[in-house]
């Protein structure tokens, strides 16, 4: 994306945003930067052109944090005898460590929490001015808003990727949707904010006190910014949140989803919109069936199973089993044969057993998954599970993880394998020469495989969609050929 530069004369700052882990964030980072394009600031693609950086953090996993850091103290770099003047951390690592990050990390001129997004211009005039900014105090933010979801307002504290037109002070058409955010690339595919917070407890998740509790977005403005991505040329959106199954239960109708997902697939423009984070135990038969059997919805199901034994699953503050999962699995292939399932599993949880371990091992060669992400157990900060008993040695862990993660790219590759002689709709992204690669309907953004077109016309266009029937895989990613000589 091409985007002005400093304007010297109008004496405009420009800002560069730098996105850190997952496709949340990257909804809070183009929400800021409509924030920032609404109150004078030029965006700029590189942070060496740039005034200001504005780095969004990731505060979830060891590595998540320690790559956020690196690229704080890269940004810091480009201070010394270049045109950066500030660098300054948002985000989840921002959120969840402040002050502690402030002072272990001078390298950044000013740690903002999600309570300084309103301001967010004026935070960073005052940076660059040379102002020495209070570094956030960290606070559990679920008790910023009452226990009952059905007493809870957005509009009480900030939320990121929840503010409103009205509320960013953004200009626009006399009809149509209003811009909330400024995109920061030409992807196709956008991601979409449903909800923030999360009012489950699992023993290992630190997510919910740095981001909250349960909040949905209104429909009407979920509608709207879909609108608007249309307008600007996206082809498929992304609902994204921390838990989609719970969207709508604050705002009186837990079938909210299963309403709003016909209106968002009939907006002109779109070609498909893609569900994410659904919870197994949450997953009723309804949301399976809106997803499964929508024109314009992808048939994917982004299931968090996290293990399958039922035991460590309890450990965790999850319910489930393998008889209870696969049973789901079978509801949603009953309704769609060739849906695309992905999810996460924790290898290593304290107490897991050679036994449990061996459950979950047998799980997932029966769920038939087109992808699985394997994570080996750390301790989060302040979680439950940091104080549990049973922690297993950091050498089981990682031959746990080794083994299961060998196993399942075995098992993903084979699922792959069984697509071939499949006809597929594939969204482009690239294309080089004859050759286009893209995504298919079981194929999330980035982390789920890729699957390339041979031999496409002159003038294929990222964003078209093409039908191909796949005749070879590499791993998760297909290769197929154009279905009747498109």
């Amino acid at each position: 994306m091409t985007t002005p530069q400093t304007d010297s004369a109008s004496g405009l700052l420009s800002v560069a945003m730098v996105t850190l882990g997952c496709a949340r964030n990257e909804v809070d980072s183009e929400e800021l930067a409509g924030r920032l394009a609404a109150d004078g600031f030029a965006l700029v693609d590189d942070p060496a052109d740039a005034d200001t950086v504005v780095v969004n953090t990731c505060g979830f996993v060891e590595a998540a944090k320690k790559d956020s850091v690196d690229t704080l103290l890269e940004a810091a770099d480009l201070k010394q005898g270049g045109r950066t003047k500030a660098v300054v951390a948002v985000g989840c690592l921002a959120e969840r460590y402040g002050k502690d990050l402030a002072e272990s990390l001078p390298e950044a001129d000013a740690v903002l929490g999600f309570d300084d997004y309103p301001e967010i211009a004026a935070r960073l005039r005052a940076v660059v001015a040379g102002e020495q900014l209070h570094p956030h105090t960290p606070q559990d933010r679920r008790k910023l808003l009452p226990i009952s979801p059905a007493e809870r307002t957005s509009t009480t504290i900030s939320v990121p990727g929840h503010a409103s037109a009205e509320e960013i002070g953004t200009n626009g058409p006399a009809s149509g949707p209003r811009t909330v955010r400024r995109r920061l690339d030409t992807s196709p595919t956008a991601s979409l904010k449903l909800a923030s917070g999360c009012d489950r407890r699992c023993s290992f998740c630190a997510i919910p006190s740095f981001r909250g509790s349960f909040v949905s977005r209104r429909p009407s403005d979920v509608l709207q910014e879909a609108q608007w991505l249309a307008e600007q040329g996206v082809r498929e959106l992304f609902l994204v949140s921390e838990n989609s199954t719970s969207y709508g239960k604050d705002l009186g109708d837990l079938r909210l989803l299963e309403t709003m997902l016909p209106e968002l697939a009939a907006i002109d423009g779109l070609a498909r919109v893609r569900v994410s984070y659904l919870q197994p135990a949450e997953t009723r038969p309804g949301l399976i069936q809106a997803i499964a059997q929508t024109p314009g919805v992808v048939p994917y199901f982004d299931l968090s199973f996290q293990h399958a034994s039922a035991t460590v699953l309890r450990r965790m503050r999850r319910f489930g089993d393998p008889e209870s999962f696969l049973g789901l699995l079978e509801q949603i292939r009953t309704l769609a044969p060739t849906a695309g399932v992905r999810s996460n599993v924790i290898v290593g949880f304290p107490g897991e057993t050679e036994e449990e371990f061996q459950t979950l091992c047998d799980f997932l060669e029966a769920a038939r998954l087109d992808v699985t992400g394997v994570f080996g157990y750390s301790d989060e900060d302040g979680t439950e599970a940091e104080t549990l008993p049973g922690k297993l040695d950091d050498d089981e862990i990682r031959e746990r993880t080794a083994h299961l993660t060998a196993l399942v790219e075995e098992l993903n590759a084979q699922r792959a394998e069984e697509r071939i002689g499949e006809t597929v709709e594939v969204l482009v992204e690239h294309v080089d020469g004859d050759e286009a690669e893209g995504r298919a309907a079981h194929q999330g953004p980035e982390v789920d495989g890729t699957t390339t077109v041979l031999n496409v016309p002159a003038g294929t266009a990222v964003g078209a969609i093409l039908r191909a029937q796949v005749i070879e895989t590499e791993g998760v990613d297909l290769i197929a050929e154009l279905e009747g000589g498109q």
